[in-house]
């Protein structure tokens, strides 16, 4: 008779602990954000985005030749993709005579190798002492994350000039994903020629992006953002699943 006793208690106490383990289970299965593979994506329409920003839509367009300061932007700002994906941006001030960042449109006088007509976020530049701009890193951050995402990006100046531009991405959880660079090309030509530098994830993972060039004391632009995004995680079919799991517990030890 103990021996039945004890067998029932343990039985018991197994099942009890069987809704816990496997809610732990489901969950972790259902709702993980581990870390996935991450891949390069150096050509724009490898990409397959269906979203993007347009820097032209923060409505703060500035003539470089003729500044109005109220068409600077922050050093930190926010604005809404084309399908209406949040995002805020960063970029750190720079030391010196360096302006705020902002967004031009490049057409004649400019001197880019951006498309004709393209807007532009530009890091920053000096008034006096051309083409010395803001080198530091530009950050955008997406309010939820997308699996992929990628920009054209150049370096100020003419002249074509010897220096690399890097994508980090990192998910939700600060974790680095990969960084990714090659070498960066600058000149005149206007013709859409920048480089692109993008980034494909397994899942939809990536909640950050840091550009960056090692072209020293010279700020860069980069074009709108490709972004691929995915439906929302289905959460409801996870309770579903949780609620027949329970369903099933209960009929099993009222046996």
């Amino acid at each position: 008779m103990i021996g039945n006793k004890n067998l029932r208690a343990f039985s018991s106490k197994l099942v009890d602990n069987i809704p816990l383990a496997a809610f732990v289970t489901i969950t972790t299965l259902l709702f993980s954000s581990s870390a996935n593979a991450i891949t390069f994506i150096q050509d724009r329409n490898l990409l397959v985005s269906n979203d993007r920003i347009e820097w032209s839509s923060l409505d703060k367009v500035l003539n470089p030749f003729a500044p109005n300061p109220n068409d600077f932007l922050s050093n930190s700002f926010s604005g809404k993709s084309s399908n209406g994906l949040g995002f805020s941006v960063n970029i750190p001030l720079a030391q010196g005579d360096i302006t705020p960042p902002f967004v031009f449109q490049n057409n004649p006088p400019a001197q880019t190798n951006f498309a004709s007509g393209e807007f532009l976020l530009f890091t920053g530049f000096s008034p006096t002492v051309i083409p010395t701009g803001n080198p530091n890193p530009l950050t955008i951050v997406f309010d939820r994350n997308v699996k992929a995402a990628g920009a054209q990006i150049a370096a100020s100046g003419s002249e074509n000039i010897d220096y690399e531009v890097s994508i980090s991405a990192f998910d939700d959880r600060n974790n680095l994903l990969g960084t990714f660079s090659r070498p960066g090309v600058s000149s005149g030509a206007s013709d859409n020629s920048a480089v692109f530098l993008g980034v494909k994830a397994d899942t939809a993972n990536i909640k950050r992006l840091v550009f960056e060039t090692t072209s020293p004391q010279r700020g860069f632009g980069i074009n709108n953002v490709s972004i691929e995004t995915v439906n929302e995680p289905n959460i409801g079919l996870g309770l579903l699943i949780l609620g027949f799991l329970g369903l099933a517990v209960r009929s099993y030890r009222s046996i």
